[in-house]
């Protein structure tokens, strides 16, 4: 006999959030011209210092995990949640390269 099973939401999953997490981590550095951008525009408003801060920093936050969960999601669509993963801990690696390698200039 066939069981009727629940659908279960690919967010439900822990791997994935977990993955997003690393993809978040991976990508928050090439994100942070669009952020750049966004801090310059905070500057003109008149908002006082610590709610721009505030601002900022909740919205890289989100923006990062956003990007995030789209990758992963993606990727673990096309290669599986594991290898998903693993892809996201060597861009961690190669972010981490590029940026110690920027340093010298």
């Amino acid at each position: 006999m066939q069981e009727t099973g629940v659908f279960i939401s690919p967010l439900a999953d822990g791997g994935i959030w977990r993955g997003a997490l690393l993809w978040a981590i991976a990508l928050y550095i090439p994100l942070s011209a669009p952020l750049a951008a966004f801090e310059a525009s905070l500057a003109d408003s008149p908002l006082p210092q610590l709610w721009r801060q505030i601002v900022l920093v909740t919205s890289s936050l989100l923006l990062a995990l956003v990007v995030g969960l789209i990758t992963q999601l993606g990727a673990s669509w096309a290669l599986g949640p594991g290898w998903a993963s693993s892809l996201a801990a060597i861009a961690i690696g190669w972010s981490l390269l590029l940026v110690a390698f920027n340093r010298e200039d």
